[in-house]
C-alpha cells in the first residue's frame, strides 16, 4: 500500500458516493486518472446514520479498476463483524466512529491486525479529547465538516478550530516520536472551503461532489481547484 503521508502537499480522495453508481468501475479509473490521491468510499447501514449505500462485495468488485489506496469510512454500528470482510475486499485504510463500538482501542487494535491502516471519525459534536488515548493506535483522523450520512452538505464552520486543535495534537505526538498521522476532513469541502480547512491544519481532503461536477472531462480541473492549483 502507498504511505498516506507520502506527499507535502494536500492529498485527495474523491467520495464515491457523488459518483454515477451505474458505472462505478469507470468512475473510479477517471478520478485515478484525474489526479485523485485516494478512493474515499462512504460505508452507511440506514442504522448509524439514515443512509443506506454499498458493502464488502462493491468494495472488492471495485478493487481491480484502481491501484489507488482505498480509505474505507465505516458509518455502521455495530462496526467490529464488519473490520475483517471490508479488509479482506481490499481496503487500505479503514476509519471509525468512537460510538459504533464499545472497545474503540480493541477495534483499532484488530484494523492493525488485519494489516490495514486505522482511522478514527469524529462527527461534529464529538469532542477531540476522545483520540487522546489511542494516538499510538492511529493512522489517520477524520473530521466530520458535516453530519454524516449524505452528500453535499453544506461546511458546518466550528469544524476549523476542532481540525486545528487535532493538527496540535498531531504535531506534539510526531515531535515526541509518534507515528505520522494524516488529518483528514470530511464534509462541504469545495474550491471555497479547502483552503480554510488546509490553513486549519487538513492534509487529505474528502471531496464528492466538488469532484465528480460536470462529468469525467471536468474531474482533472475539479481536483486541482480542491487541491489549490486551479
Amino acid at each position: 500500500m502507498a504511505s498516506l503521508s507520502k506527499a507535502a502537499q494536500v492529498r485527495i480522495a474523491p467520495s464515491i458516493l457523488a459518483a454515477d453508481f451505474a458505472k462505478l468501475g469507470e468512475e473510479v479509473r477517471a478520478v485515478a486518472a484525474a489526479g485523485a490521491d485516494f478512493i474515499h468510499i462512504d460505508i452507511m447501514d440506514g442504522h448509524f446514520v439514515p443512509n443506506l449505500t454499498i458493502g464488502p462485495s462493491v468494495v472488492k468488485a471495485l478493487r481491480p479498476h484502481c491501484d489507488l489506496p482505498f480509505d474505507v469510512h465505516l458509518m455502521i454500528s455495530p462496526v467490529d463483524y464488519m473490520l475483517e470482510p471490508f479488509a479482506e475486499a481490499g481496503a487500505d485504510v479503514i476509519s471509525l466512529h468512537p460510538e459504533a463500538g464499545p472497545h474503540l482501542h480493541r477495534s483499532l487494535q484488530t484494523i492493525r491486525s488485519l494489516g490495514k491502516k486505522a482511522g478514527v471519525a469524529l462527527n461534529p459534536a464529538t469532542p477531540v479529547a476522545v483520540v487522546d488515548e489511542v494516538m499510538d493506535m492511529v493512522d489517520l483522523i477524520l473530521v466530520m465538516s458535516v453530519n454524516p450520512g449524505f452528500g453535499g452538505q453544506i461546511f458546518i464552520e466550528s469544524q476549523l478550530d476542532k481540525i486545528s486543535a487535532l493538527r496540535a495534537r498531531i504535531n506534539a505526538h510526531t515531535a515526541a516520536g509518534g507515528q505520522p498521522i494524516d488529518l483528514e476532513v470530511d464534509g462541504g469541502i469545495d474550491r471555497e472551503t479547502a483552503p480554510r480547512a488546509i490553513a486549519a491544519g487538513a492534509d487529505v481532503l474528502v471531496a464528492g461532489t466538488a469532484t465528480f461536477r460536470g462529468g469525467p472531462d471536468a474531474y482533472a480541473d475539479n481536483i486541482a481547484a480542491i487541491r489549490g492549483n486551479g
